[in-house]
């Protein structure tokens, strides 16, 4: 994974140095920068109006392959706290998070709150990033969102704290939910096939057998020889359907369809959630894919119907 890392201190340098004195705002609440939109939905409930948001990616966005920006650096100049997944996630932003965090900046990890026996391994001898897909763990970084803030903001520290804990039940909520739809689906049949190896922590919490045609990173596309693999593997287990993902190209998953016979089941959110305000229906409730519990219901029910 060291492509990744390539963001050499000298870049860094003109980016943040490019962008000047920090604007004037007549906005007093805490400014706090997010980079992906997992961890924006979680500042923003547990923030609430206390925080002005400030997020780097929206729906669709491949962290992967997200290159900052000069604006991104001066909104990091401009933010109080910075919270990012890190695990090489953002791989090239690496370098960026650690400057702002040597020049003082309160800068949080939420990966580094994983116990190093619940991370699962990636290629290139690193953790598997894609952490938010196990909902325990995810539950588990709502601590770092909430004290982070409660540090740089101590009058509203006990506002974090009861919105982190109400975050905290509602997750759990949606995931018991989750594992109860899972059942429906036949142990045998639990085999989940995406563009890349974004669901693991996801097979482990729910019970699949996780086999993505690419790695962690979606860098390089998948070749000839992934797809031939992919399409006999597909063939030798029957698997009856296969998923594209929101933030990745459609067109591999496509072909392997064409070619082994399975049909594509529908679109995961994989390393991005859905547009905020694009909502479905699931038992009477409205659910919105722009939220963590919206994706993640969204994408079981998806997975669910389509392997059933």
């Amino acid at each position: 994974m060291k492509s990744l890392r390539f963001f050499v201190p000298a870049v860094l340098g003109l980016l943040l140095s490019a962008c000047g004195p920090q604007s004037a705002s007549t906005d007093t609440r805490l400014a706090v920068l997010t980079t992906t939109t997992m961890i924006t939905d979680m500042v923003r409930e547990v923030g609430g109006e206390d925080i002005a948001l400030m997020p780097l990616m929206g729906a669709g966005v491949d962290p992967h392959l997200y290159k900052p920006s000069a604006s991104d650096a001066r909104k990091m100049r401009e933010a109080k706290v910075v919270f990012y997944n890190g695990l090489l996630l953002e791989g090239r932003m690496g370098e960026l998070f650690e400057q702002v965090r040597n020049d003082g900046g309160a800068v949080h990890e939420l990966g580094a709150t994983v116990p190093a026996d619940k991370q699962l391994a990636a290629d290139h001898d690193h953790p598997d990033p894609h952490i938010w897909f196990d909902p325990e763990l995810w539950i588990t970084c709502i601590d770092v969102v909430v004290n982070g803030l409660a540090a740089a903001d101590a009058p509203h520290a006990e506002n974090y704290r009861q919105r982190g804990a109400d975050l905290k039940a509602r997750y759990q909520a949606v995931f018991d939910r989750c594992k109860t739809l899972v059942n429906e689906i036949p142990a045998s049949n639990r085999v989940l096939i995406t563009s890349h190896d974004a669901f693991n922590y996801f097979g482990r919490a729910f019970g699949f057998e996780v086999v993505g045609v690419q790695g962690i990173s979606t860098i390089a596309e998948a070749g000839l020889a992934d797809v031939a693999k992919m399409v006999d593997f597909i063939k030798q287990r029957s698997v009856k359907a296969i998923f594209v993902e929101s933030s990745v190209a459609h067109a591999t998953i496509e072909r392997i369809s064409r070619d082994s016979g399975a049909k594509v089941g529908g679109e995961l959110f994989s390393d991005a959630l859905g547009t905020p305000g694009d909502t479905f229906q699931f038992e009477g409730t409205t659910y919105d894919k722009g939220t963590y519990e919206g994706a993640l219901l969204y994408n079981v029910t998806t997975i669910v119907n389509a392997l059933k």
